[in-house]
């Protein structure tokens, strides 16, 4: 229940001008040494004397117990009471001023930024000189009240509300934030970040092989055309063979389930959400949010807009949100990509977990649940958990079916194989779950890498982290048009491709961090990924040229025998590694009835190609641009719509 459905005014009264509630015989100004009578606990105590129903506050107390969690959370988090009340309560309960306009905060607030969010105490300059602001919380709220109990100093102190509080701070440390969203990994090591581009060993490497490959092509006399026919041959090989190694490792018996944990042994869980342009899905992303099935007073979740989406900032301000919710504004600057969004929520956690969602997801309502399970039972080793993607609109059109298909192959298959062998692999950009520690300690984000999800996931084995699947599911919505499925792969493509410009700036270093087999695993991934799109187009073209110009070519000598065994062998395997796995993974997601599309895969994978020069080009026309992915599109839907979370009401 809300404030205006559970209580009535509170008359407004000198700095306690509250909607929502009433003063009970006229309100209390001062610590009442009786509020805490009855066992009610001393955090939420004082809210009787202003009209707040005795059972409300015996609830939350019992639902506090339940979870692990202070009583003010639990109370605010059950959406009784507003937040503005609680604190304009507490600050008339101890005779101090409530303050929700903005104000001047001290240097020092800012230079020790984020310590002051936590704290939930901040310096500012009030008319008579230097004061405190505070919006105490959990222990913090416990002490103030117990010091004011015991007849403590309140000079100089103000009320507010944690949103305001961190609202202020966020805009008196704009700089700092955008700095350091910007350039933590950077300014921590270069050789991290896609924002340093090639280095001088690289651009040499490429640049031999240019003129090398360019010498085979003009000069035959050269006779280095069968050598690169054969290594690109072999390489492609090798590649097709360790993918179905990775499938094959990826089919066995289901993992065992987790004993489930207590609400009150669940960690407080964060939960970013990356925002841009996405007015239209605000109300549906809160409402797939609220059906989470998790103890809400240890939810954290950040919405994070751009300083100019006004329009999304607005739809989402004028939905009822709880104070589990957090709008964050990232301040303006370069570049502007969601990794970046991502690093300015990061510093402002308060979960042991992080979870990253996308704006049109829909998780599982218990995935949350069997990630803290995971993460419990795991080794401090495992930083990440990745959920499984599963398309939404899948019978919107031919497109969104082979996506599904696509999708289906790599996260019943791949990532399931690579995960089981312990090899590192990149992550999605949504559904991963993250211990915050280990986030803050690799630096974040790479701000620079436009798929910030394959960066991170490979860095964390270079910190020697490693990461897992989690079986659980998170619906997602498909481009509907080709424009927007290729600006999409565009921008995955360039982003892999400055994965891959980082980690190899150093073989030797990169060998060291994971060892020889994961280097050597990671190489291959990348051959398929990348490589493989852009031989695609050429190579069939070549083909086909020379078929129709010179006929079938027929080897005349043991040389020819073997190159033309070594590309058959790489044909075949490879047309057929394609079908398997898609068959494979239609099944597992029961997407059998969409064989008939079995065919397109073919000119779909043509489009990876086309896809794939494309980011080649924008590498290094505009290697940061972001290229948005609009959402709110699909006509159709195969989630079947499960019942919010159970309701932690009061009442």
């Amino acid at each position: 229940m809300r404030n205006g459905q559970a209580l009535k005014s509170l008359e407004p009264s000198g700095p306690v001008a509250a909607r929502g509630a009433r003063s009970a015989g006229g309100g209390t100004s001062g610590f009442d040494r009786r509020s805490n009578a009855g066992g009610l606990p001393l955090e939420i105590a004082f809210l009787a004397n202003y009209g707040v129903a005795p059972a409300y506050l015996i609830a939350a107390a019992r639902l506090a117990h339940k979870e692990g969690v202070s009583p003010d959370r639990a109370l605010l988090a059950s959406g009784a009471i507003e937040e503005t009340f609680f604190y304009r309560c507490l600050a008339r309960h101890l005779g101090v001023s409530f303050i929700d306009e903005p104000l001047r905060l001290l240097d020092v607030a800012v230079k020790t930024y984020p310590q002051p969010h936590h704290a939930g105490l901040v310096a500012y300059t009030s008319p008579e000189g230097p004061a405190w602001l505070a919006a105490p919380r959990d222990k913090g709220l416990t002490t103030l009240l117990g010091n004011m109990k015991r007849g403590g100093q309140k000079t100089r102190l103000a009320i507010t509300t944690p949103s305001h509080l961190s609202r202020s701070l966020r805009e008196a440390a704009r700089r700092k934030i955008a700095a350091e969203a910007s350039f933590s990994l950077l300014s921590a090591d270069a050789d991290l970040s896609a924002q340093s581009g090639l280095n001088l060993k690289q651009q040499f490497f490429i640049g031999a092989g240019s003129f090398g490959a360019a010498l085979s092509v003009l000069i035959p006399a050269f006779s280095a055309g069968y050598f690169w026919a054969v290594f690109i041959g072999l390489m492609f090989l090798a590649a097709i063979i360790f993918r179905l190694f990775v499938s094959a490792a990826a089919i066995g018996a289901p993992r065992p389930r987790r004993e489930p944990l207590e609400d009150h042994q669940l960690p407080v869980y964060t939960v970013l959400v990356a925002l841009y342009k996405e007015a239209r899905i605000a109300r549906r992303l809160v409402a797939m949010l609220d059906q989470i099935d998790y103890p809400r007073a240890k939810l954290d979740i950040k919405l994070i807009l751009e300083e100019d989406d006004r329009e999304t900032r607005y739809a989402l301000e004028s939905l009822p949100l709880s104070p589990i919710y957090e709008i964050i504004v990232a301040p303006s600057g370069e570049p502007r990509t969601k990794p970046r969004a991502l690093n300015v929520a990061l510093p402002l956690a308060r979960g042991e977990l992080i979870a990253v969602f996308d704006a049109e997801d829909a998780p599982d309502a218990l995935q949350l649940r069997l990630a803290a399970e995971g993460f419990a039972r795991a080794p401090s080793q495992l930083a990440c958990l990745q959920a499984k993607l599963v398309i939404e609109n899948v019978q919107d059109r031919w497109l969104t079916q082979l996506f599904a298909i696509e999708y289906a192959a790599l996260f019943e298959l791949q990532n399931v194989g690579l995960a089981d062998l312990g090899l590192p692999f990149p992550v999605s950009g949504s559904s991963n779950h993250f211990r915050t520690s280990v986030l803050r300690e690799i630096h974040g984000w790479d701000a620079w890498n436009v798929t910030e999800d394959a960066d991170v996931g490979l860095r964390l084995a270079r910190f020697g982290y490693s990461i897992d699947m989690l079986d659980s599911i998170t619906h997602e919505e498909a481009p509907v048009s080709i424009d927007a499925w290729l600006k999409q792969r565009q921008r995955w493509f360039k982003g892999w491709w400055q994965t891959l410009i980082t980690i190899s700036r150093s073989p030797l270093t990169l060998i060291r961090e994971i060892g020889l087999v994961r280097a050597g695993a990671i190489a291959l991934l990348f051959v398929s990924l990348l490589f493989g799109p852009l031989f695609w187009i050429p190579s069939s073209l070549l083909l086909l040229s020379n078929i129709l110009l010179n006929g079938v070519w027929m080897p005349e000598d043991f040389a020819g025998v073997c190159l033309a065994t070594l590309w058959t062998s790489v044909s075949l395997l490879g047309l057929g590694s394609l079908f398997w796995h898609a068959l494979f993974g239609m099944k597992q997601q029961r997407l059998l009835h969409l064989w008939p599309v079995l065919p397109l895969l073919l000119p779909y994978y043509c489009l990876h190609a086309v896809a794939a020069w494309m980011a080649i080009y924008e590498l290094f026309r505009r290697p940061f641009h972001w290229h948005k992915t609009e959402h709110g599109l699909a006509s159709t839907s195969q989630r079947v719509v499960t019942k919010p979370a159970r309701e932690q009401s009061l009442a």
